[in-house]
């Protein structure tokens, strides 16, 4: 009986080079990787997979999804989510409180990593929850077994606002573990929403969106969570940064091990900008809002100097009757796991990114912004979370291939100039060219905290 896999002739993608090469994955780990100027390794007992011509990274981890579950699984839930995530390179998620009901209690919070460890194809890690009221709870959080603790600093589903000065100094003060914000002011969107109300009615435009959720509403969010970092030392990563303003809030003259304020940028940011609003509509209605051109290119030049630390997704599925709908009405975010390394590959083929620095946002970052443990590098030792792509596959969007339980995404019609071929969860063949073998499921991600 075979025993583990034997990758071979890969063009292996890991901290910050490229060479071919050979990885043993053996009892769910890296057992070795063979370069290939170094002695033959020949490995009888393993399943041989020819990786010719194909890039071998460590698996995406991705830092902020939305599975929906529990409440929501009308949009998506752990199973189907976690499988697209699989079939798009991803082989670890993050996910967030606001479901129904909200994550705020430690029993909810272990109710949801119950449901993953039945049911997730990736490894799972599950925010903890803030509100106004329940920082007993958010204190009881083990830093070494939860990702993170979500803090709402913007409209969100529920009583998840939090939105009182005093106890966001509470929270930032006390907590054990990285804090992690959306950042919107909500009376600047209040008050720019009121003046929309007044000129259009209920038939404010799409084009309207990131005029109401401002720049200005992003930014005042952002400059305040900064401030309270710095003042009590908190760990705060800022997520899905989306205006030029905001990149003067955030450092590179560390590394990234060393900071304290980390920021994510995610793939619709990069990808779409205002002007894509007359032909997506709603479609690409997500919070924050996609924003102007000069935004989109000041996110790319803080991307490439290491102002923004992380690339994730914010995958937020709604059913297509939810976002085809007016203005106020439409549901805003998007699924978009099953695309994100595919978008990012094509900024790659573009020559805007490196495959090196996709690697290093997509896989090393996160691993490092949240001390993650032996996952995030392709490294001996370390749990065989291993994605292989081909770069000269193209693969167009599809209805008959799109996985999200909502089925549908905003980048159908898309044709992605590569393709996932080969997906590795603790070193399980989970998903190969369309297949999936479900027999193991995920596990919980654990942090050396």
């Amino acid at each position: 009986m075979k025993n583990g896999y034997y990758i071979i002739n890969a063009n292996i993608v890991n901290e910050d080079e490229i060479f071919k090469g050979n990885v043993l994955i053996r009892d769910n780990l890296i057992k070795k990787i063979v370069k290939e100027n170094d002695s033959i390794f020949q490995d009888s007992d393993a399943i041989i997979v020819d990786a010719t011509g194909k890039y071998l990274i460590p698996g995406v981890i991705d830092d902020q999804v939305h599975c929906r579950e529990p409440g929501l699984t009308h949009k998506a839930d752990i199973y189907t989510e976690s499988r697209a995530a699989v079939a798009g390179g991803i082989t670890s998620f993050m996910d967030m409180p606001n479901t129904i009901p909200s994550t705020l209690t430690q029993e909810l919070l272990e109710d949801k990593y119950r449901l993953a460890s039945e049911k997730s194809l990736a490894n799972y890690s599950f925010y903890m929850g803030a509100s106004n009221d329940n920082i007993d709870e958010i204190l009881k959080t083990d830093p070494k077994k939860v990702c993170g603790i979500k803090v709402f600093m913007g409209s969100s589903t529920g009583n998840m606002l939090v939105d009182d000065i005093d106890t966001l100094n509470a929270i930032f003060s006390k907590a054990k573990l990285l804090i992690a914000t959306h950042c919107e002011d909500e009376a600047t969107i209040n008050a720019n929403t009121e003046l929309f109300r007044k000129k259009y009615g209920e038939n404010v435009p799409i084009e309207a969106h990131p005029l109401i959720r401002s720049s200005e509403a992003c930014y005042k969010s952002s400059d305040l969570a900064v401030g309270l970092a710095k003042l009590h030392n908190t760990r705060l990563h800022i997520l899905h940064l989306s205006t030029a303003k905001e990149m003067k809030l955030f450092d590179n003259t560390k590394p990234l091990e060393d900071k304290r304020i980390t920021a994510e940028v995610c793939v619709h940011h990069l990808w779409f900008d205002s002007s894509d609003y007359p032909e997506k509509g709603t479609m690409i209605k997500w919070n924050p809002a996609i924003k102007a051109a000069a935004d989109r290119e000041a996110l790319w030049k803080a991307l490439l100097d290491d102002r923004l630390d992380v690339i994730a997704t914010d995958h937020a599925p709604h059913t297509i009757e939810e976002k085809t709908n007016t203005y106020f009405k439409a549901s805003a975010g998007g699924p978009l796991v099953q695309h994100s390394l595919p978008a990012m590959l094509d900024f790659y083929h573009q020559g805007k990114i490196s495959l090196e620095r996709i690697v290093d946002k997509m896989c090393h970052a996160p691993a490092k912004c949240f001390q993650v443990e032996k996952r995030g590098f392709v490294r001996e030792g370390y749990w065989a979370d291993i994605t292989i792509v081909d770069l000269n596959a193209y693969t167009k969007v599809e209805k008959s291939n799109i996985l999200y339980k909502c089925g549908w995404s905003p980048f159908e019609g898309h044709t992605f100039k590569s393709k996932i071929t080969h997906t590795f969860v603790n070193g399980n063949l989970v998903y190969h060219n369309g297949e999936f073998d479900e027999s193991e499921k995920g596990r919980r991600l654990l942090f050396k905290r």
